[in-house]
């Protein structure tokens, strides 16, 4: 690891300090970094990632998301509006039923390889 110690200074030089305000140009904008965070959000709480798993087998209503976890409707409506909201998910309304499936099939393999990639230890 590069040390930061010029002259006995803890401080970073002028080359670390160019190099540093470059790729601080290349950061995503505050509104992309708002995006992707309310996406792991959305995503870091147990159950709503039970029903993306769900969601994987296909389109749902609500009444089977209520019954495959055993949760008031209100409890899962909360959990269904904050994935919809994040983009994760879309729905449709038939009569009074809403329908709820995944944006794309493949958010579950790329939530599987980026568990893989995390070294639980």
């Amino acid at each position: 690891m590069k040390s930061c110690q010029i002259s006995g200074e803890k401080r970073p030089g002028e080359d670390q300090i160019k190099k540093l305000q470059l790729m601080k140009t290349k950061l995503p904008d505050k509104n992309q970094l708002h995006v992707k965070s309310e996406v792991f959000k959305a995503i870091a709480d147990p159950t709503r990632l039970k029903i993306l798993y769900l969601l994987e087998e296909g389109e749902l209503c609500v009444c089977e998301v209520i019954v495959a976890l055993d949760k008031p409707q209100s409890t899962i409506s909360h959990h269904l509006n904050i994935l919809k909201n994040a983009g994760i998910i879309k729905w449709r309304k038939e009569g009074v039923w809403i329908h709820y499936k995944l944006v794309d099939l493949k958010i579950i393999g790329i939530l599987e390889e980026l568990t893989q990639l995390i070294k639980f230890e």
